[in-house]
């Protein structure tokens, strides 16, 4: 399995931005990223000539689109072909989604609380969604220096219920690039998990972020790693509820549930591993000299808070799985003056 640090919120002149592929491609590449989605409002023109700049640049990119509608925005990336935005009202949003579905592509809600129009038609999310299972992930973290905006706050908390709703829905960060002027704020990266295999790199990207195999942050990566029966399991994995080495032949052995709906064989404890890698994209991010807070947050809440730093960038843990749905680690410290939520990632889930 190897990472991807990417961008996936981006566009070019052939919307409203102000940079061609080949301006916004070289400046990914002098950020330290790996690829890019080109996500142009309604419109596909801007990759005609993608495998040029590929070529040129050695930064891969996604095709995608961000469907804009007074309704909302939603970014599609993975796409082949157009797929027509303009059918899609506040209640037809899932017919919409099939379409993207059935090209193989996905799903997410752009920005969904940014302030709406007049200062940006369609930016606040007002699509009805019937089943949440067709969205595929959420961008909590929107344009830079996220964790600091309230929009982008109120959007990860709903990710948060969401997951405690029982979906099982992926997080992403996106600049909307539009421009190549500089800032110093700091930028946030989604890292993919990518699977190792010979399929093109966009396919393994869509199917690390459909599966939510992915880590956000403003500086170090954050991995997230369980250890049980003598199995591992990572950000995006399902862990069983028992030993499946266990599991009765017949129905005369089956485990009676408790009175509570769990197990009462389960083993009390799981092995939780948390890393930072400070080395990651290093020279492009720049924090202070710090001890890190390490939290596991879960649909119980906080399980456990511990440290880390550069020099001991490994938080190992205990925890009990037995009442748990999902679990995610969050990174928390001082970035310019401010402490804040530096890095998070999507959640492992029990089952």
């Amino acid at each position: 399995m190897s990472w991807l640090a990417c961008e996936l919120h981006t566009h070019t002149f052939h919307s409203d931005g102000k940079q061609s592929l080949q301006e916004l491609a070289a400046g990914a590449k002098s950020l330290g990223f790996d690829c890019i989605a080109l996500t142009d409002h309604n419109t596909m023109t801007g990759l005609a000539d993608k495998e040029e700049v590929e070529r040129a640049t050695g930064i891969s990119i996604i095709p995608g689109m961000e469907w804009t509608t007074f309704f909302g925005h939603m970014v599609t990336i993975g796409l082949d072909r157009y797929v027509d935005w303009r059918p899609v009202g506040p209640g037809d949003l899932h017919a919409g989604l099939a379409k993207v579905h059935d090209q193989g592509g996905i799903a997410g809600m752009a920005h969904p609380f940014r302030p709406g129009s007049p200062m940006c038609t369609g930016c606040y999310w007002e699509f009805e969604v019937s089943d949440w299972n067709d969205i595929d992930y959420i961008e909590v973290w929107s344009t830079t220096f996220a964790p600091l905006k309230n929009n982008n706050a109120r959007a990860y908390r709903f990710w948060t219920d969401k997951l405690n709703e029982g979906f099982r829905l992926a997080a992403t960060s996106g600049r909307d690039w539009h421009h190549q002027e500089p800032t110093d704020e700091p930028l946030s990266v989604t890292y993919l998990h990518l699977e190792d295999s010979d399929a093109p790199l966009r396919d393994r990207a869509i199917r690390a972020l459909s599966s939510g195999r992915a880590s956000v942050t403003l500086g170090p990566r954050l991995d997230l790693q369980i250890s049980r029966d003598g199995r591992s399991f990572g950000i995006g994995d399902i862990v069983p509820r028992f030993d499946s080495s266990r599991q009765p032949n017949d129905q005369r052995d089956a485990p009676v549930l408790s009175s509570s709906g769990f197990f009462p064989d389960l083993p009390s404890r799981v092995q939780v591993r948390a890393a930072a890698d400070f080395a990651a994209r290093s020279g492009h991010w720049e924090l202070p000299e710090q001890t890190f807070t390490i939290k596991l947050d879960s649909n119980t809440g906080v399980l456990f808070e511990g440290s880390l730093d550069r020099d001991k960038p490994l938080t190992t843990a205990e925890i009990s799985p037995n009442q748990l749905t999902w679990l995610r680690a969050e990174l928390w410290g001082i970035i310019r003056g401010v402490r804040t939520l530096i890095a998070f990632t999507n959640a492992v889930y029990f089952e």
